[in-house]
């Protein structure tokens, strides 16, 4: 029978002897046996109750999201993506029992621009997460630029939708904008209820003897200005140049003063970087990253046990198996492939504890889990001590900051035992933008319509209803340079991917840029191509040969409709605010996260069970 909305409140708030309004609609449930004395009262009391269990029902319909993203983990590190040398039991039978997407797609091959993606569907470029300069992501807590808070993460949406949410992590999407406290991009403006986690990312500096983020990277002018200081004095005594005796003492006073302050500078980075947050709420700084994914992994399970009887949504982002490396005393020595195998056998360990609690609560065929990592794993990562640290990627070439598949094919792993068959592999393309309306879809709301949503509902395909590929075409940007396209046509099983330009590698025959520490997309640092290179990922998922006209028949015309896509998509963006120019980069004292005074280096640790709500 279909209940009619209109008649409940007529019957519920009328009493029909006096005609006065009477407040037995607005009644708890305790007081029902005591309004059914009154015999009128009795078709109420049962519509109010048919009701009150139809929204009951309508809730616990909803489903719980558990959304794990592990940082720089290639997609080759795990056994049920063919790795031979690393355990990973639980994230291997989260496969077998789910579905296993064989060409997810990061939307970018670095950490800031590939987690705003993800968490609003929208490739980066679209909200200002996106630059010009080397550093495509954010490298001080003390910066000011970040996700918008105009734009819309599935978080905040599912919070509207009633559900419980939290991120426990990494978020590295900014934190303040114009004091040290504003906390203008924290993760609750941007839906989550609850943080316990890091604003920025694991650096180097987190951890002793594997130096500072920028000891092999050119991400500050310092070296030029040495060398350019240097060279100076050098051409002056030289004789080729002439330059002033007292400009000559400046340039070495000024090239004195500035080592000092930047080694002093660096030096202390730990105790500005490496901040830990419950909350809005500093718990350690610096942190100590040892047992960091223990203590993250017993916040996720307190926050499904506090929330098991209501929907909610938890972003897990672990903070392994990013620089620099860290595992704890149970994992460490487990796996062949040093501190990063072990770092992976900790991940997986969290990964089954989370999954254990879901089945102890009951929460198992209702919750709707995915993986993936960020982006492929950092080939580059060598420690100070010259320690190699680098993931795998399997087959696929190059790996972070790059567009070449090693650097954004990812794992992608969704079980949801309710409402998808299990056991099943996918080789369509996807991307991490897909999650956005997904969740949004599933929580009961709608897809905005005022903004560009990129990603797509994974539901039909995950339920095998799709026709047609998932996505004709991904484009790939190297932080606002659009670096590549792939097309996957209507009836055909290739998959089309042209570059318009490369990263040069070093040395050339790796695949890697080991003389910068990762590979940068401007000028001098990369190889343009006119006609662009064009792969076909069916035939070449390692991108080994380039085709040519003369090795493949219809090069000009997939070219020219690869074109013909790309000018659609750039008439679509629209220009926004950049959030990692030089100004929302730059390290500002007055935005420093601080749980001490600044002259006391920022230092604060609490022990274990201060923290607590």
């Amino acid at each position: 029978m279909q209940l009619d909305q209109g008649i409940l409140p007529t019957l519920c708030t009328t009493s029909p002897a006096s005609g006065n309004l009477t407040q037995e609609f607005k009644a708890p449930v305790w007081f029902v046996s005591t309004t059914m004395k009154s015999s009128w009262m009795s078709p109420c009391v049962l519509l109010l109750l048919l009701e009150v269990s139809s929204v009951f029902l309508q809730e616990n319909d909803k489903p719980n999201f558990l959304l794990m993203m592990v940082d720089d983990l290639g997609i080759g590190d795990l056994g049920c993506y063919d790795n031979k040398t690393l355990r990973t039991p639980n994230i291997d039978t989260l496969a077998q029992e789910g579905v296993k997407l064989t060409q997810h797609i990061a939307a970018a091959s670095l950490c800031t621009p590939s987690r705003a993606a993800f968490l609003t569907g929208r490739y980066p470029i679209r909200s200002g997460v996106a630059g010009d300069l080397r550093p495509g992501v954010f490298i001080f807590n003390a910066a000011s630029g970040g996700l918008p808070s105009h734009e819309v993460t599935f978080a905040k949406i599912a919070k509207q939708q009633g559900y419980e949410t939290a991120l426990i992590g990494k978020w590295h999407l900014g934190l303040n904008c114009k004091s040290s406290d504003d906390h203008c991009h924290h993760p609750s403006i941007h839906g989550f209820n609850y943080f316990f986690g890091i604003p920025l990312t694991n650096l180097r500096d987190c951890q002793l003897g594997h130096g500072t983020v920028f000891q092999f990277q050119k991400y500050l002018p310092y070296r030029t200005l040495g060398i350019v200081l240097v060279s100076a004095v050098v051409l002056h005594f030289s004789g080729l140049i002439r330059v002033r005796r007292g400009l000559i003492l400046g340039l070495l006073s000024l090239a004195v003063i500035g080592t000092g302050m930047m080694e002093e500078f660096f030096r202390i980075i730990p105790y500005f970087n490496c901040v830990l947050f419950r909350d809005h709420s500093i718990v350690e700084q610096p942190f100590t990253s040892e047992n960091l994914t223990q203590r993250m992994t017993r916040e996720a399970v307190d926050f499904i046990e506090r929330n098991s009887a209501r929907p909610f949504l938890l972003f897990f982002s672990f903070l392994q198996v990013h620089t620099a490396m860290f595992a704890s005393a149970a994992f460490r020595g487990t796996s062949r492939h040093g501190i990063y195998g072990d770092a992976v056998h900790e991940v997986d360990w969290s990964v089954g504890q989370i999954l254990q609690t879901l089945d102890r609560l009951g929460l198992r065929e209702n919750t709707l889990v995915y993986l993936t990592s960020d982006q492929g794993a950092h080939l580059e990562e060598i420690s100070a001590a010259g320690e190699v640290h680098r993931g795998w990627n399997g087959i696929f070439k190059a790996g972070k900051s790059t567009n070449w598949e090693g650097g954004i094919r990812v794992p992608g792993i969704l079980r949801w035992p309710a409402k998808i068959p299990g056991g099943r592999q996918i080789d369509e393309p996807t991307s991490n933008m897909d999650l956005f309306p997904t969740v949004v879809q599933l929580s009961g709301a709608s897809v905005p319509q005022d903004r560009e949503i990129d990603g797509r509902d994974l539901m039909d395909l995950l339920q095998s209803r799709a026709e047609g590929p998932h996505h004709e075409f991904l484009f790939h940007y190297c932080n606002s340079y659009l670096n590549a396209v792939r097309w996957k046509p209507q009836n055909s099983s290739s998959v089309w991917k042209a570059f318009y330009f490369t990263p040069n590698f070093y040395p050339e025959d790796q695949a890697a840029c080991f003389h910068t520490h990762v590979c940068f997309c401007t000028l001098g640092y990369v190889t343009h191509h006119d006609p662009p290179l064009l792969y076909d990922l069916s035939k070449d998922p390692s991108e080994t040969t380039p085709l040519t006209p003369d090795t493949e028949p219809a090069f000009h015309s997939v070219l020219a409709v690869m074109q013909e896509a790309v000018e659609a998509h750039r008439r679509s963006v629209r220009p926004v605010e950049s959030q990692l120019t030089v100004g929302n980069l730059m390290w500002k004292p007055w935005l420093q996260p601080c749980c001490s005074t600044l002259t006391q280096l920022c230092r604060c640790q609490k022990q274990e069970g201060d923290d607590e709500n």
